[in-house]
């Protein structure tokens, strides 16, 4: 399966409790952080919920 790159661009302060555990569950933990992760529709969902948060790369 293809894998895609996940920054996190902005910060989660001020944001509702489901977007940080959102953020937190993907593996972020602080601004410009980035990670690999597989393209599964779980971790797209997860991606969509807190797009205006994350950058993604294919």
């Amino acid at each position: 399966m293809a894998t895609i790159k996940i920054k996190q661009v902005r910060s989660a302060i001020k944001r509702s409790k489901r977007q940080k555990d959102t953020i937190k569950a993907l593996g972020l933990r602080k601004l410009n952080h980035t990670i690999e992760k597989e393209a599964t529709p779980q971790i797209l969902g997860m991606v969509a919920k807190v797009r205006h948060l994350v950058e993604v790369v294919e």
